[in-house]
């Protein structure tokens, strides 16, 4: 599986942007809308939509795996 790897940074910093958009979709409350727009703050983005989340992190997750491709993987040998 290219796509699931816990020893990377990357990985988890998706994971915990689409954590986010799901916690804003189901009504976490007002946390969840605040770390939304820290994290796209900090991103560069203007959206801290639940959709611009989980996109951010699914994102980040395909590149990440792209990336890996391309250049190789250290977990791979």
């Amino acid at each position: 599986m290219n796509y699931i790897r816990p020893k990377s940074m990357t990985w988890w910093a998706g994971v915990f942007s689409i954590g986010i958009g799901i916690a804003m979709m189901a009504g976490a409350g007002g946390w969840a809308n605040e770390f939304g727009v820290l994290i796209s703050m900090l991103s560069g983005g203007g959206d801290s939509s639940p959709a611009a989340m989980m996109g951010l992190g699914f994102g980040l997750i395909g590149i990440r795996a792209k990336l890996s491709r391309v250049f190789g993987d250290a977990d791979d040998h």
